[in-house]
């Protein structure tokens, strides 16, 4: 029997809303597998050689649910914005470790209360939000960005395909 690669942790420090963590967890590792099969489809950012199916393999990702306190802190802190926002992405780098070794990406932190505000704002499901705020936050992670309108268009084309494929669209 083979067993499948953990590549998602969950930390839920937020105790503003009930989390579904195993839907959460399943949710995370589905969307993990899709950005590596979007990767070796159509590298991009700091995707190149066999960096998509080494992720596959052994990347490691750690996502953790915070409150809009705890987000506006990480965000001045780090980007010297004071102000609570819907995800943070921070990157460990992408220098692969030797065979063997777990492939450590980075971290999402994503913020549940304004996940909650959003997903009323635009009219769909909270878990659909969350969905698309992991997804945001590991594209951002793996190199991805959206200061140019090329670089939106790709980055938000990657975004909305991943989810479509993983049932989750708007």
């Amino acid at each position: 029997m083979t067993v499948s690669p953990q590549h998602v942790a969950i930390a839920n420090r937020q105790r503003h809303r009930k989390m579904d963590l195993s839907w959460l967890k399943e949710t995370a590792e589905n969307l993990f597998l899709g950005v590596c099969d979007n990767l070796r489809r159509k590298p991009g950012g700091y995707a190149n050689g066999d960096l998509a199916s080494e992720l596959e393999k052994r990347g490691q990702l750690s996502v953790t649910l915070v409150s809009n306190e705890r987000i506006r802190k990480l965000n001045r802190d780090w980007r010297a914005k004071d102000a609570a926002t819907d995800v943070l992405s921070f990157p460990l780098g992408l220098e692969m470790p030797p065979a063997g070794l777990p492939f450590e990406i980075g971290e999402v932190v994503i913020s549940v209360e304004k996940a909650a505000e959003q997903a009323e704002q635009y009219g769909h499901s909270f878990e659909r939000e969350i969905a698309f705020l992991l997804t945001h936050g590991l594209l951002h992670v793996l190199g991805f960005d959206h200061e140019t309108p090329e670089d939106e268009r790709d980055m938000f084309g990657r975004q909305r395909e991943i989810l479509d494929q993983a049932g989750l669209s708007r």
